[in-house]
């Protein structure tokens, strides 16, 4: 018969705990406030069960000693037990009630006893009341809940008759049982876990700050070590070079070297590709289809070439389709070069009416595509490059050579220009600085075809070598606000040296 003490915050968690522990039949004695919350004390049903059967078995062996006694003495024992009997239980007044009965059971047995009466007996009375007094003051709890009072009626007559060791063993009494706070807990953790997190980010931002204040330290000492590639670096930069191809560039620049520029030129040269030693594009013939960002000449660039080729092969070899229907009038444009040189110009809508138009024009020495202007971002980019996938059609992608460098590298990504026949600059006219385009050029590795300088159709229309291309570059130019001092090139190469883009492979 183990009594268990249980804890928690709340008498519904402790209540829970004791299901856990005990059952569903578990005997719950008191529930009272304590420092954690609540604390209950509960039986398990089997503790019960070994009371009633205690209770049973005793009157059997009392019986001879009952049989002894005189009646007036028997006739007292069983008066206070059928008063224990009939006792509705009350959980609230159990304490007081069995303090009250038991001194008035006591009184009676001793006023009532005969003269003649047994000693022992009267004195076992005595000791036997005197043992429930003081079980059942120590035992029984202030405040009980509402159980079953079957089983408790029946074990009160029992301890009347023999001081059996009711609720004695109270070592689980001394065990309590803590809910823990999940909710708190896990509060915990993760603040923990955040302050962690950071620790670790601000741990990652010193060890950048001091890479990059090393490598700065190192440049300038290595740019005060050698001047030529400092004075190198100043000169591309100038000339809208990137810092990664700079970079590699710096690193590969000969000890001895008279002239930086010219060196760093005849580099450039070998490794940007161009048409100057295949035949023109209007000699090779084929089906072409122009694409680019929006504005960049794309419908001017398709007039220059369909008129180079017809002043060598005339307009009846000449095949001009537009795919431009998104802008009021654009195909107006191009219809107004073919009028001007004798060539219809077809309108195509969609995949399957080019590809009839295609099937139409396929005795044409040259079919030039003139395609709708979207910027590279645009969703519709894609959908246009789909449509182009006929396998007779050989894209050439045109870039505006006075755009940024970053601009032209999404450009060349975003149009797929690994798998177009070549590039075309245009507007050199108004390029300040042609770096940045040759620099994404000799980077991606992709041949220029041609370029455009201006409006004259087909006047400025042109085949340069990679030499014209570089020393155009080189000459730099743009306003003095923007260039850079010999204290500035610093920063620009605080970066560090590991970067993929600055691994860019040149043929010194």
């Amino acid at each position: 018969m183990n009594v268990r003490r249980f804890t928690a915050r709340t008498s519904r968690d402790a209540l829970v705990l004791v299901r856990q522990a005990l059952g569903e039949d578990a005997v719950v004695l008191s529930t009272k406030p304590c420092a954690d919350g609540i604390e209950v004390l509960a039986m398990a049903p089997e503790g019960m069960r070994q009371v009633e059967r205690y209770s049973q078995a005793e009157p059997a062996a009392a019986a001879p000693a009952r049989g002894n006694a005189r009646p007036d003495f028997v006739n007292s024992v069983q008066a206070v037990e059928d008063d224990v009997a009939q006792l509705s239980m009350s959980t609230l007044s159990f304490q007081d009630y069995v303090r009250e009965r038991m001194l008035k059971r006591r009184q009676a047995a001793m006023g009532n006893a005969p003269r003649g009466a047994a000693p022992a007996e009267t004195e076992a009375l005595f000791e036997r009341t005197s043992v429930l007094e003081q079980r059942m003051t120590e035992r029984a709890p202030a405040a009980l809940p509402l159980v079953s009072a079957t089983p408790a009626v029946a074990a009160a007559p029992a301890v009347l008759r023999e001081p059996m060791p009711l609720l004695r063993d109270t070592a689980p009494l001394r065990s309590e049982i803590h809910v823990p706070d999940l909710a708190a807990q896990a509060a915990s953790e993760s603040n923990a876990r955040r302050d962690q997190q950071d620790m670790m980010n601000e741990l990652r931002q010193v060890k950048g700050l001091i890479e990059e204040r090393f490598g700065a330290l190192a440049f300038i000492e290595k740019l005060q070590r050698q001047p030529g590639q400092a004075r190198l670096t100043q000169k591309l930069l100038d000339c809208g070079y990137s810092p990664a191809l700079i970079r590699k560039l710096g690193d590969s620049l000969p000890q001895d070297v008279a002239d930086e520029s010219t060196w760093a030129a005849s580099v450039l040269e070998r490794n940007l590709i161009t048409a100057e030693h295949d035949a023109p594009l209007e000699d090779q013939g084929g089906v072409y289809a122009l694409v680019g960002a929006t504005g960049v000449g794309k419908t001017t660039t398709t007039a220059k070439i369909a008129a180079a080729f017809a002043t060598k092969y005339g307009a009846s070899n000449l095949g001009l389709i537009t795919l431009d229907a998104y802008r009021i009038g654009a195909h107006e444009q191009l219809r107004a070069y073919g009028r001007i040189l004798g060539v219809p110009v077809h309108t195509a809508h969609d995949r399957a009416s080019l590809e009839d138009l295609l099937e139409l024009l396929a005795g044409k020495k040259m079919v030039l595509i003139d395609t709708a202007g979207m910027a590279q971002r645009d969703t519709r980019t894609r959908e246009l490059l789909d449509m182009l996938s006929h396998r007779s059609i050989q894209k050439v992608l045109v870039v505006n050579a006075a755009s940024q460098g970053e601009t032209i590298e999404d450009v060349l990504i975003a149009y797929r220009a690994a798998a177009c026949a070549g590039i075309v600059l245009s507007k050199m006219d108004e390029a300040v600085k042609l770096g940045p385009a040759l620099d994404a050029l000799i980077r991606h590795k992709l041949k220029v075809i041609g370029v455009a300088n201006g409006q004259r159709v087909p006047e400025d229309w042109h085949r340069l070598s990679a030499n014209a291309l570089v020393h155009r570059s080189m000459r730099g130019g743009g306003s003095t606000a923007y260039k850079l001092d010999a204290s500035d090139v610093s920063l620009i190469f605080t970066a560090a040296h590991g970067n993929a883009a600055a691994r860019t492979a040149l043929h010194a």
